[in-house]
């Protein structure tokens, strides 16, 4: 596969957790400036991840029925406009609507880079490609609060939404002149809203799709969960400075990078439903750890943040498998299918993000029970939903 299409469909992926990641160390700053209470900037995040679930299922007919790149070039656009709109926002309830935008165009590319690999490989081959955009994708979260942390110390918060809209806007020139389009003309769909209702429910109602699906996302949806609620259990319970917390928050995407970089070593010789399920056994595990080590005390903020890294780093082994094998048999609905995949992802995890800020105790217990949950139910869901 040539490293160009490598590369774009990383950073096509990366869209979530650069949009997500950057602003976080931003969050005092943007509370104060505004002004706004930590609940209300942490809920501009929940609605990002609403427009990320919501436009996938209009993105994924769109990619089958008129190809990968017009909706792509689409989303861009909108994502490009919304984050100029978060860096002139004077106040909380105007950021929140303009991360909505972001979230509605910012998941074209992840809908896309998933739709583009089905269409150019499966198996084995499918496999190693969705790793290799993991291992590019992982390095957004690792840079990106560092980016976020360097960009609060030549200007205020403001600036981290001006870079993501040059970062947007770039990408949409080198989709428009270098990715080239792998839906062709005979393979496209052309149904209408009932057909692509039909599509949906076929999705919905297969158990395989499902099962694995779940079992990817939810596990995800957990670590949005971290996402969420770290800034708090970190900076200000623990006292991790910023610029540390960043250093933190990379270790942990290191860790995904490294366990996406074996996944072809150990599908090698072994199913990759089995490799599957050891990644879903130990982010269960370690989610369980967590919430006795955040109940007791157990350990201090280092068991914490060790549980942390372990559950994160399983996310290298879930989501690229999980994906690839929900993704193999809907080979002329992958646009659809990826649309559902994302849908899952961003609502579970908008659900988890809002279930730490609702139980706010000021402790690290709701985020640890919410991890918790996520990754014992995708555990549970191939066991309850597969044949």
């Amino acid at each position: 596969m040539p490293w160009l299409i490598v590369i774009v469909l990383g950073a096509m992926s990366a869209f979530g957790p650069l949009a997500t990641d950057m602003y976080l160390p931003a969050f005092p700053a943007i509370a104060t400036a505004l002004p706004a209470d930590p609940a209300s900037v942490q809920g501009t995040l929940a609605a990002f991840f609403a427009g990320m679930s919501l436009a996938q299922l209009v993105y994924g007919p769109a990619a089958d029925r008129f190809g990968r790149k017009p909706p792509l070039l689409a989303g861009l656009a909108i994502f490009t406009l919304a984050s100029i709109g978060c860096a002139v926002a004077h106040d909380i309830g105007a950021l929140g609507w303009m991360r909505f935008g972001q979230g509605l165009g910012g998941c074209a590319g992840m809908v896309m880079a998933r739709a583009i690999v089905r269409d150019l490989t499966e198996g084995q081959a499918a496999i190693r490609l969705m790793s290799q955009i993991t291992l590019v994708m992982g390095l957004a979260p690792i840079l990106a609060p560092s980016i976020g942390s360097l960009l609060l110390q030549v200007g205020d918060w403001r600036l981290i939404f001006w870079v993501l809209a040059l970062y947007s806007a770039v990408l949409a020139a080198v989709v428009w002149l270098a990715l080239p389009e792998s839906l062709p003309e005979e393979r496209r769909q052309h149904e209408g809203p009932l057909g692509v209702l039909r599509i949906y429910l076929t999705l919905l109602t297969d158990r395989r799709f499902m099962a694995m699906a779940l079992a990817a996302m939810l596990p995800i949806a957990g670590m949005f969960a971290y996402i969420g609620g770290s800034p708090f259990v970190f900076m200000e319970l623990h006292g991790v400075s910023p610029a540390n917390y960043g250093l933190f928050f990379g270790a942990n995407a290191l860790g995904i990078m490294l366990t996406a970089r074996f996944n072809t070593v150990l599908t090698k010789n072994r199913p990759a439903a089995v490799v599957l399920g050891w990644g879903l056994a130990a982010m269960a595990c370690a989610g369980l750890a967590l919430v006795l080590v955040a109940a007791t005390g157990l350990g201090g903020f280092w068991a914490i943040a060790v549980l942390l890294f372990l559950y994160v780093s399983g996310v290298g082994v879930v989501m690229p498998l999980g994906t690839t094998l929900a993704m193999a048999a809907q080979g002329r609905n992958a646009g659809s299918a990826s649309a559902v995949i994302g849908t899952l992802q961003f609502g579970l995890g908008a659900i988890a993000g809002a279930l730490v800020g609702i139980l706010h105790d000021g402790t690290s217990v709701p985020m640890a029970v919410a991890i918790a949950f996520c990754g014992v139910s995708g555990w549970l869901a191939p066991r309850l939903l597969a044949r």
